[in-house]
Order: C-alpha cells, then structure tokens, then sequence
C-alpha cells in the first residue's frame, strides 16, 4: 500500500506525494514531523554543530521535534520552503480549515514517530550514542515545520501547547505568520516564545513576498504585532529576508519593530531550500555578511541593539537585553 494513500483526505495526492518525497513523515490525518538538519548534524559532530536555537537560547539541537499540525497556509511566500500548489501545476484552494486531529493525540503521535525516525542513528558510526539516547528524550517542540499552525483554532493549538508540557517538553516555539489574531489572543496555554514573521516592511511589499490567499492580510498581521506586548513570555519578530525582494525599506521595519516592542528580533536569511528553489535563485538567499548589514541597519533606527549572531545559521540577533534569555 502507498504511503499516501491514507493520509491527508482532501489534499491533492501529488502534493502528498511530492512532501513524502521530500521527506516528510505523516502523522494522524494532517499532522506532519520532520528531523531538522541540525538534529543530524549535532548528533554527528557530538555537537560540535547545531542551530541557532542552542547558541541563542538554549534549546539543545538533538533533543528539538519540530512538527505542524496542518499542511495549509492563507498565504504564499515567494521564499517558503514549502512545497505549494501551484509549484507542480496543481490549481487548489487551500481550506481554511480541516478535520483535524483531535490535538492532545496529535502530540503524543508526533514525539512517537518522532522517535521512530530515529532508531537508525543507533546504527550510524558517526552518531554520539549518549546523544542519541537523549533525543529519544525530547524537550523541545516548534510548530513551524509546514502550514500556518493557528489555522487549526485556539482551542486545539492551546490543547497542543498544554499537553506538550504536559509530557514533559520544556519550551514550545509557536512560530506564525502573524495573519490570525484572533487566534493569538484567545490561546489559553502560551508558548514559551512566540514568533510572527515579518517579511515585509509595508502593505505593498507584502503583496509581493508573501501573496496573501486571504484579504485584509496585512492589516491582520499588524493587529498580530500589537499583540505581543501582552504575551508575558519572550516574543520574537523573525524578519525572513530575500534578496532583494523585501531588503528594502529599514525605516519601515525599525516603525513595525518599535510599535511592537518584542523581546527580539531575528533577521535571517530565507534559505534556498525546497520550495524556494522552484521559484527563486540561490542569489536570492542572502549571505551572512548581508544578514549582518542590513540588520544593523535596524539597529541604528530602533532602540534594539545586536547581542548575537550565527553565521552557519545566517541569522542575526537584536534586542533591548544585553544577552539572550536561556530557556533551558
């Protein structure tokens, strides 16, 4: 029996397809997970390697699940690794919203195949066996692997965050385009930090970067952004930068930054992965020296300052603290 046969009812198969291809792992109706290229690459190296993640916050490269509870997004950006609809001649509408999977489950179902992705580590040489054994173990999740994770409600991502710490994980990431609001501010349960991607520094940029599915997209996101000064956990605006296409416009992104005054601000470079190379150029992914300037540019408008960067990651750190907060 195919791998897709069963999964995903109403998703086309040849997107199924091609994000089994990719490596994709199903989980319960709608649910996918993921091993990261710096789980792999930290329990290869012993750790010598890892994600931005651990260098910032904390959050250990070998022991993070990273997963999404839907396939679907209301928007369309030009850099998403994503694998979209029309990137392999399929015309679709993507649902604002499925059957899901009932959301404590889906968890418990994420960290089990999680783990069973894994069992093949214990046969590679390269592998840190002490570091396998603890990814087995694992104590950090993001919702940010594929889809928009608030499309599926505040009641059943509140479910999520809850029963995720309910199992012991340490930090949930929630990481979202910032177009439901209305989501964010009826979670019951909050992550340990909450993301919104900006990758625009106005309407019309936004347009052309992340082409919205839905309208009043952007005036949504900015509702988003007023939102997080009520989030008692550290809050992040990720700014997801592609040559040239939306490093423009400093002063735009330092007024968005100001009005919503998050913990930090991550500037990162889009990464040429996946979907991004069916719609863009390996130029179109900035190089750290790129990431570096232009968020110093930010710097020089805000009242945030540059604590940290990772060049292996392309990411840049800013803040109004002096060092990161460690979360684990």
């Amino acid at each position: 029996m195919s791998r897709v046969e069963n999964v995903m009812p109403g998703v086309p198969r040849p997107l199924v397809e091609r994000l089994a291809k990719q490596g994709y792992h199903f989980v319960g109706r709608y649910g996918m997970v993921k091993h990261c290229h710096w789980l792999h690459e930290s329990l290869v190296t012993g750790g010598k390697k890892h994600c931005y993640k651990q260098a910032f916050y904390g959050v250990p490269s070998h022991r993070c699940v990273q997963f999404t509870p839907t396939p679907t997004c209301n928007l369309v950006c030009l850099y998403c690794w994503r694998i979209q609809p029309t990137d392999i001649g399929i015309v679709w509408r993507e649902p604002a919203s499925l059957d899901y999977d009932e959301p404590r489950e889906l968890i418990r179902m994420v960290v089990e195949e999680h783990r069973r992705m894994l069992t093949g580590y214990w046969g590679n040489p390269k592998a840190d066996k002490r570091m396998v054994a603890e990814a087995f173990r694992p104590i950090h999740i993001t919702a940010s692997l594929d889809g928009e994770p608030t499309l599926v409600g505040a009641e059943r991502l509140s479910a999520m965050i809850d029963e995720a710490f309910r199992i012991g994980f340490k930090t949930f990431f929630l990481v979202t385009n910032g177009t439901m609001p209305e989501v964010l501010s009826n979670l019951d349960v909050e992550p340990s930090q909450l993301y919104i991607s900006l990758s625009a520094p106005n309407e019309r940029v936004h347009r052309l970067v992340q082409r919205p599915l839905i309208p009043g997209g952007w005036g949504k996101i900015l509702e988003s952004l007023k939102l997080l000064k009520t989030f008692k956990n550290p809050t992040v605006i990720r700014m997801t930068m592609v040559k040239p296409h939306n490093m423009v416009d400093p002063e735009g992104y330092a007024r968005l930054i100001e009005m919503a005054e998050p913990t930090y601000v991550e500037v990162k470079a889009a990464m040429n992965l996946g979907g991004f190379n069916l719609r863009l150029r390996r130029e179109n992914s900035p190089r750290h020296e790129d990431i570096k300037a232009f968020a110093e540019k930010i710097a020089e408008l805000t009242s945030y300052n540059v604590i940290a960067e990772s060049p292996p990651s392309r990411v840049v750190l800013l803040s109004r603290l002096k060092k990161p907060i460690r979360l684990i």
